[in-house]
């Protein structure tokens, strides 16, 4: 089950939207979507990270900051 309740950010002219799975085992597994561009242009890459997370929040505050780190941004105060 995917939790679609964390919110995309726009830095520059990435989309950088966090996204959370839940396991069998209780943990909440996370990636991040970061996209670029639009139409027929558009880039989406799409990184699995390893880190397991007890709450679904905390693993997309990982993959945001993780997808932040990735496009050379610094990470905003909401982050």
């Amino acid at each position: 089950m995917k939790h679609p309740i964390h919110h995309p950010l726009t830095v520059g002219k990435y989309l950088i939207s966090p996204l959370t799975k839940a396991l069998e085992n209780g943990w909440f597994a996370c990636s991040v979507s970061i996209r670029s561009g639009s139409g027929r242009a558009t880039t989406d890459r799409v990184l699995r990270l390893t880190r397991l997370f007890r709450d679904p929040a905390a693993g997309a505050d990982y993959a945001r900051s993780e997808g932040l780190q990735w496009i050379g941004a610094p990470c905003p105060a909401a982050c």
